[in-house]
């Protein structure tokens, strides 16, 4: 199959999938397998694309992010508070992720694991469907340092490929007392900086087999990421106040014995 079109199938699973609690890594390693595509270049590239999403959340939520090069506005999510909030909320996942780097490569970033991790977050977040929900939270502006380090903590499930970090975030902040709106935002606009971090450290690792050559490969994918990125966030906006997270559960629960099976 030619590259490009490999690079452009990739960054659309990758943009539809990043900010969906249905794990975009999980479906990047479903897909690239299916495509064949299994070297090292390709796992930088499953990351590197993940800045198309990056910048789609920049895009959308640009004033948000303005606020943040702002004085602090009397204790909202602005100025040093809300960097200092983004800080607690990256802090659990990012050192975790970073003394264990190697481990979760080796073993975790493979059909079956992904299987499983799909099936465990699928009842994660059925479970978190049932409970009661508390709506402490409605408004970024009224995130604590408790409730950031809090989803922060729950973040850290994310490092297990096909988890997903947008259903460990939301269903963490939902668990914890943010309304399924401000959960889903402010996972959004967490994901920024640990996302930004991830690529840059996997690119550090992986520079010396990457050549110039792969750049238009990598473009490719990273544009078309941020389109269906976009995309992808207003659909789930929009429906987040009409439906549950139920369905991506049951998408999840039947998805993950076909892969089992699949790469078996």
């Amino acid at each position: 199959m030619n590259e490009y079109l490999s690079a452009t199938i990739l960054g659309l699973v990758q943009g539809l999938t990043e900010f969906l609690p249905v794990s975009s890594t999980g479906h990047l390693i479903i897909t690239s397998h299916l495509l064949g595509l299994t070297d090292a270049r390709v796992d930088t590239f499953e990351v590197v694309i993940q800045l198309g999403s990056i910048l789609a959340v920049v895009f959308l939520y640009f004033n948000r992010f303005l606020g943040l090069l702002l004085p602090d506005r009397g204790g909202k999510f602005a100025g040093i508070r809300g960097i200092f909030l983004l800080m607690l909320t990256c802090l659990p996942a990012s050192l975790l992720g970073l003394l264990a780097h190697s481990q979760i490569k080796t073993f975790l970033f493979n059909p079956v694991s992904v299987s499983l991790a799909l099936a465990v977050g699928a009842l994660f977040i059925l479970l978190v469907e049932r409970m009661p929900q508390k709506n402490t939270f409605r408004s970024m502006d009224e995130v604590t340092p408790a409730l950031a380090l809090g989803i922060g903590c729950f973040q850290c499930l994310s490092l297990w490929p096909g988890f997903s970090r947008s259903a460990s975030t939301i269903m963490g902040g939902m668990i914890l007392g943010a309304n399924r709106s401000l959960a889903a935002e402010y996972s959004f606009v967490a994901a920024v900086p640990i996302m930004f971090a991830a690529t840059g450290f996997d690119l550090y690792k992986s520079a010396s087999f990457l050549a110039m050559t792969d750049l238009p490969f990598f473009l490719t994918g990273t544009a078309v990421a941020f389109f269906s990125a976009m995309l992808a966030i207003k659909l789930l906006m929009r429906l987040i106040t009409r439906i549950s997270f139920r369905p991506f559960a049951w998408y999840r629960l039947a998805l993950a014995p076909l892969v089992f099976l699949f790469f078996q």
